[in-house]
């Protein structure tokens, strides 16, 4: 029973660590004098209550179990886990001397102690003590000047309380345990109470003085210690433990001890200067510092990414002070400069859903994103998606009263075949999604998304009726005035994007399967790419099919350029960078008649919609368009100059005019493309 009540301590100490992370987050970002109707409007905080509660509940079944000199000390153990989930790499070496100290302890602990009976005099004893030990620091932390103090103050006042907890815990749980629920246990349950109320608010103010991790050391030293104490001078729990034993108790102890000290005194992550501006005229519409936080950036090849690469570059090249942050492709954090903009990348981890894929952890996310748009001090901060990036730098940016501007380019169905999401599931998680996002995006001051039918989507998922669509916009002319290259005589199909399920790739390769002659091109990479290598195969048409991977900038341009058509058969398109970028370099499209994809063709004009899963009307359509030139030629024609429309320029002026409207700036001319 002894080493299973260690192994649920254990436990405890992990849930209370989250806690503290959660908590000290929601409290750290609150301005003013802390309140307690404010802090319940914050889930975090309440996400670390219920941690907290479930820890606690754990904790209480492990004192039933054995005694308070062998359980308390385990709760040592959040701060190690506290540090681990702040990404405090090099105090890992303190950690594992803090977790040495504890476990020796422990074992030594275990064999010796005794488990006796909490009379209720020893209780009443135990609290008065309580009180006097709650005082001092108490009032240290009320009245000392400087923040550490004050944290130092308060987490050990915090500490003794709940130290104190252990011991009414142990009573009640006894009490339960042997059916001898008596008024005195009534006591004991409001004791805790009232004990859990005291040490609650001090700790809460430890977390609005200091970093997380000062508050935990205070709690995982003091309330063991206290714990320990009680229980070895006032409940008889060391009556069998030798003066050697109790010796190599101690040294374990200051080992533990040593190590705590170490990380509570290992310094934050410095707060820098706020940088000073390059430009002379600020907050006019005209020279403003703007963050583009991307959940994904250059070297990643996507649509996504490119847009916001081209974005940050168009607007720098305006004038304008650009800093984008987005994850490291590598991992590591560090700050490039880059195509005239700097780029801040994030710590990043690898996710189990794509190779390529990378996060950051939400709690690293949080802390480096705040210090950032504190430094940078941006007039204006521009969010290209939801998920944790985007996340924490709307957030941020709100509580900082930054004025904020988010895109839209997610749906869900982009993410089901990355996440192996079941069919059965997905209405479920489609819905829950759209959820999130119009919770998220719902704190902007502008949302936009690419096209009348995205903004379209987002209305029907529930979100208000004020996003603006924007064309992501391209810069034609670099892919107009490229020489054309040719890799074979043959009519070509050109498909470029990742190469996952709701690309329905699979659906061309089969239509090329049914047209003479004609090959496809197909750039691009995805958990699909082996599975459609196959069906090429299958189908007899290796010898027409290139699979050419991801490609450089260059290659791409000669790929549009090499092609005689250009086919998207995706069904979850809100613009498709690919198609205007195939428009641009003069190709008919044959495109799916789904979502925006009909906004880019003019059916019979620049090429052909077909119906999704309609392999034999997407093959009729490809041959219509490779088998005479010049239809070929005239709706490559055509192409081009509807897609001008979709110039990067009027992109970047639409979303300067959405700036000024988002920082409350009057504009003298309202931009045109505002209301397209």
């Amino acid at each position: 029973m002894t080493w299973l009540a260690v192994l649920l301590a254990v436990v405890g100490a992990a849930f209370f660590a989250f806690a503290a992370r959660l908590q000290h987050d929601a409290v750290h970002a609150a301005e003013g004098a802390l309140r307690v109707l404010d802090l319940l409007r914050r889930p975090r905080w309440l996400a670390g209550l219920v941690l907290l509660v479930v820890g606690a509940a754990v904790h209480a079944a492990a004192l039933g179990m054995a005694p308070l000199s062998v359980v308390q000390p385990v709760g040592v153990l959040a701060i190690g886990i506290t540090a681990v989930l702040d990404g405090r790499r090099r105090e890992l070496p303190a950690v594992a001397l803090t977790t040495f100290g504890v476990g020796a302890f422990v074992f030594l602990a275990a064999g010796s102690a005794t488990a006796t009976p909490v009379a209720p005099e020893a209780e009443l004893t135990a609290g008065l003590v309580a009180l006097g030990l709650i005082a001092a620091p108490g009032l240290l932390g009320v009245l000392a000047a400087a923040p550490t103090a004050r944290a130092l103050g308060f987490g050990a006042a915090g500490g003794v309380a709940y130290g104190y907890v252990s011991v009414l815990m142990r009573s009640v749980s006894q009490d339960v345990q042997q059916g001898a629920v008596a008024w005195s246990t009534g006591l004991s349950a409001a004791g805790i109470a009232v004990a859990l109320v005291v040490g609650g608010w001090f700790i809460q103010h430890a977390y609005a003085a200091g970093p997380p991790h000062l508050a935990v050391a205070c709690l995982t030293v003091v309330d063991p210690l206290v714990a320990v104490g009680i229980g070895a001078g006032l409940l008889g729990e060391a009556t069998r433990t030798s003066g050697l034993v109790a010796l190599a108790e101690v040294a374990c102890a200051a080992v533990a001890i040593g190590g705590v000290v170490v990380l509570a005194r290992s310094p934050e992550l410095p707060v820098l200067p706020a940088l000073p501006r390059s430009e002379t005229i600020v907050n006019d519409g005209r020279a403003m510092r703007i963050v583009i936080a991307a959940e994904t950036f250059p070297p990643d090849v996507n649509g996504a990414a490119r847009f916001a690469h081209r974005l940050a570059t168009g607007l720098a090249g305006r004038g304008h002070d650009v800093h984008v942050i987005a994850v490291d492709p590598v991992g590591v954090a560090r700050t490039e400069h880059v195509d005239g903009i700097t780029v801040h990348r994030l710590r990043s981890h690898r996710t189990p859903f794509h190779r390529t894929f990378r996060i950051g952890l939400p709690w690293q996310v949080r802390g480096d994103v705040r210090e950032l748009l504190t430094r940078l001090t941006p007039d204006l901060v521009h969010v290209q998606a939801h998920f944790v990036v985007g996340r924490y730098v709307l957030r941020q940016a709100a509580e900082l009263g930054i004025p904020t501007v988010a895109t839209n380019h997610f749906m869900p169905e982009n993410l089901f075949g990355h996440a192996r999401v079941p069919a059965w599931l997905q209405g479920v998680a489609s819905r829950w999604a759209w959820r999130d996002l119009v919770r998220v995006f719902g704190a902007a001051d502008v949302v936009t998304a690419p096209t009348p039918r995205a903004v379209q989507l987002l209305h029907d998922n529930g979100f208000p009726e004020r996003a603006v669509p924007v064309s992501c916009g391209i810069d034609i002319d670099r892919y107009r005035l490229r020489p054309a290259v040719r890799t074979n005589d043959a009519p070509t199909v050109l498909f470029v994007g990742r190469l996952d399920e709701e690309k329905r790739v699979d659906e061309l390769l089969r239509a090329v399967a049914l047209v003479p002659r004609l090959h496809a091109d197909v750039v691009g990479d995805g958990s699909c790419r082996a599975e459609w290598e196959l069906l090429a195969a299958d189908l007899g048409i290796a010898d027409r099919v290139r699979f050419r991977g991801f490609v450089g900038e260059e290659e791409l341009l000669d790929a549009y350029q090499g092609a005689d058509v250009f086919c998207m058969p995706g069904i979850a398109e809100l613009q498709s960078l690919a198609t205007m970028e195939a428009m641009a370099a003069g190709k008919p499209v044959v495109v799916a008649d789904a979502m925006a994809l009909p906004h880019l063709c003019r059916p019979g004009r620049n090429g052909w919609l077909f119906t999704p899963g309609d392999v034999a009307g997407l093959a009729e359509r490809l041959h219509s368009v490779v088998s005479d030139p010049s239809v070929t030629a005239r709706m490559g024609a055509a192409s081009s100059e509807l897609i001008s429309a979709h110039a990067i320029e009027s992109t970047l002026e639409t979303f300067e005019a959405l700036y000024a409207r988002a920082m409350g700036l009057p504009l003298v001319v309202e931009r045109e493309a505002l209301a397209a």
